[in-house]
């Protein structure tokens, strides 16, 4: 498996683990020190240290009903970082945030040691689907539904 393709992986297995509220999963993603970086606006952000992380997602998913989805995944070819497309579903608020995320990853690619998350657009809670504005995503292949749910490709 190449460098790119292990950072792939552990991305993927990541966000299953948020999917699945794991927290020992998450927390195993991550070096003990890993740190979640977020656009201001965001209570108790970064989030600093593996448990800090997991435990940020699990309220995540118990308050806001997160679900989450990948879009995009592009990682250098020695696989140390990639950078992501996501959707995140608030299924519980009926609300939709898009963005990306840089990460960088421990040498031998087992670990999240950073996430540096960049929103599509500022959070309007009045809105219900946060996204750019203009972009077609159904017509670009995203997913219109989280996980789980019944509809054209959840």
């Amino acid at each position: 498996m190449t460098g790119a393709q292990k950072a792939e992986a552990l991305i993927r297995h990541y966000f299953r683990m948020c999917n699945a509220a794991d927290r020992q999963g998450l927390i195993d993603c991550f070096t003990p020190e890993g740190t979640h970086y977020f656009p201001p606006g965001l209570p108790g952000a970064p989030w600093r240290g593996a448990e800090a992380v997991a435990d940020g997602w699990m309220r995540c998913v118990k308050d806001l009903g997160s679900k989450w989805t990948i879009e995009k995944v592009l990682a250098s070819a020695d696989g140390r970082e990639a950078v992501i497309e996501w959707t995140h579903w608030k299924t519980a608020v009926g609300q939709v945030l898009r963005g990306d995320e840089w990460y960088v990853f421990t040498p031998d690619i087992t670990r999240i040691m950073e996430i540096r998350a960049y929103y599509a657009s500022p959070v309007n809670r009045d809105q219900p689907i946060n996204s750019l504005h203009g972009f077609d995503y159904e017509e670009r292949g995203y997913h219109l539904s989280p996980p789980g749910v019944p509809g054209r490709d959840g």
